[in-house]
């Protein structure tokens, strides 16, 4: 009795399931796509060389600026640890 009652519960279980269904490829996805890449391409605002100079300028500046206060920590805090194993 309790295989029929796996037998029943296992054909109930495998009508529930929904059948899967075939997705349909569309045509011309790829030459979409590729419309749709050279459409956001032409709407990006390259910027001018000055400005491009004028940037990366700023951006060694800051560079060099972190580099000095980094290197004055090192030097400070290695000096002040050295201070601390002398005394002891």
């Amino acid at each position: 009795m309790a295989e029929k009652e796996k037998n029943v519960a296992e054909v109930e279980t495998k009508q529930a399931k929904p059948e899967k269904v075939k997705k349909e490829k569309k045509k011309g996805r790829a030459k979409n796509a590729w419309k749709g890449f050279r459409s956001e391409l032409k709407k990006i605002v390259w910027p001018t060389w000055k400005q491009v100079l004028k940037n990366t300028g700023i951006v060694v500046v800051i560079v060099l600026i972190c580099t000095l206060a980094i290197g004055a920590l090192d030097i400070a805090f290695r000096e002040g640890f050295d201070a601390l194993v002398n005394l002891f």
